[in-house]
């Protein structure tokens, strides 16, 4: 299926007469367009791909860093609300942000410490 010169000559006079010489740039400019977001679309499936890693990383580093907030928090006395995740006094029964309860960490330690 390969176009000589003459074909492309040709093909390009049939779209002249059929379209005119004023319609001509409007389509190419269509076609530039369909082609170029043809083009994006086979190559946003790796860019899907790439943002699902991304992701991925960015919870295992939140995940991470909230572990080691939460266990230098129950040192420190502060405890952190489970549903909005702010800070609140150790001695705190509900979020002061939420309003949801608060678990106490010290009922955890005490049960591990006991078995």
């Amino acid at each position: 299926m390969n176009l000589g010169p003459m074909e492309v000559i040709v093909i390009l006079i049939v779209a002249l007469l059929i379209f005119g010489p004023k319609n001509l740039p409007k389509l190419g400019k269509a076609l530039g367009k369909t082609v170029k977001n043809v083009r994006e679309g086979m190559s946003g499936d790796d860019d899907k791909k790439k943002d699902e890693e991304k992701a991925t990383e960015t919870e295992a580093h939140l995940e991470e860093a909230s572990s080691e907030e939460a266990s230098t928090a129950s040192e420190a006395g502060v405890v952190f609300c489970p549903k909005c995740g702010a800070k609140n006094p150790a001695d705190a029964a509900f979020c002061s942000k939420c309003g949801a309860k608060l678990t106490k960490p010290e009922a955890a330690e005490t049960a591990d410490t006991e078995e």
